[in-house]
């Protein structure tokens, strides 16, 4: 499956018959992309997760959702009690979002134009499925590296002081992520990348645990990452489940159909009583286990 970056750029709204290869966030993958149930179940988990990893003290938190989409995340972050504001590139997100009624305020902003938000202003910040997309060159002027570091910069400045910023992404290779910590690191961010459950495919989740600044007590270590010590993801504890029952029903349907002696011998009699067939007397032959012949 091609990665969505790779298909075209998320601001881009057309018609599906027109250029349906180009629409990859208008108006009807928009809709179809909040109201898929599965994707929703999943985006609620990483928004979770994020909102672990802020480690924030006790009460209400200003937060800033980045590439908020529908505001799924954004749900999130208002069942927690903290008040969010959400930036996003695509308007037909955005759009779902108000149809939607959710509580944030909505901003139409390409995060690799920067964070357009006074310095201090948030006391943390969230992304879900979106750094990813800084580094695609989707366009001539697009230079990963330079989206990167207008980005990075400004959302630094967008923090208070000793404030984390999450994100969860999906990289493309080990170079991506070196190119991600770099330049976060040269912007004055501190922090590092963790990898929940890393034995798993299905469950492995990649986040960027980010420091704006000095923090105090345990707020300033890193978070430890979920699977570390062979923890295995509820969703691959019920697969393993599964596929245990499968192999026990296989056994057993193997073992009833067996064709031992005495079945042999119920077959002969039942021939024999109808009378209309010879059968062969038995012997010591009977049923007899043959040699393995190579």
């Amino acid at each position: 499956m091609s990665r969505p970056e790779h298909i075209a750029p998320p601001e881009i709204v057309g018609d599906n018959r027109q250029a349906p290869t180009m629409d990859f966030y208008g108006d009807d993958e928009a809709r179809k992309y909040t109201d898929n149930s599965r994707i929703a179940s999943i985006q609620a988990e990483m928004a979770y997760r994020a909102l672990e990893l802020l480690n924030l003290p006790p009460g209400p938190a200003f937060l800033l959702d980045i590439g908020c989409g529908s505001g799924l995340s954004g749900e999130i972050l208002e069942e927690e009690g903290h008040t969010w504001v959400g930036m996003d590139i695509s308007p037909a997100m955005l759009e779902v979002a108000l149809e939607r009624e959710v509580e944030g305020d909505l901003m139409l902003q390409d995060a690799g134009q920067g964070v357009c938000y006074r310095p201090g202003t948030f006391d943390g910040a969230i992304s879900v499925s979106v750094l990813q997309w800084l580094c695609n060159a989707d366009k001539a002027i697009n230079r990963p590296k330079a989206r990167l570091q207008r980005f990075f910069s400004t959302l630094y400045a967008s923090l208070n002081k000793g404030a984390r910023a999450v994100f969860q992404f999906y990289p493309e290779n080990d170079d991506q992520i070196q190119l991600i910590t770099d330049v976060a690191t040269r912007c004055g961010f501190e922090g590092g990348l963790l990898v929940d459950y890393p034995n798993s495919k299905k469950a492995k989740k990649y986040y960027l645990c980010l420091f704006a600044g000095q923090q105090t007590g345990l707020r300033n270590e890193m978070p430890q990452a979920l699977g570390e010590d062979g923890e295995m993801h509820p969703d691959d504890r019920r697969s393993i489940a599964y596929e245990k029952r499968r192999a026990t029903t296989r056994k057993r349907r193997t073992t009833k159909n067996l064709k031992d002696k005495s079945w042999i011998q119920r077959k002969k009699e039942a021939v024999r009583d109808k009378g209309d067939k010879v059968v062969a007397k038995d012997s010591k032959y009977t049923g007899r286990k043959r040699k393995t012949r190579f």
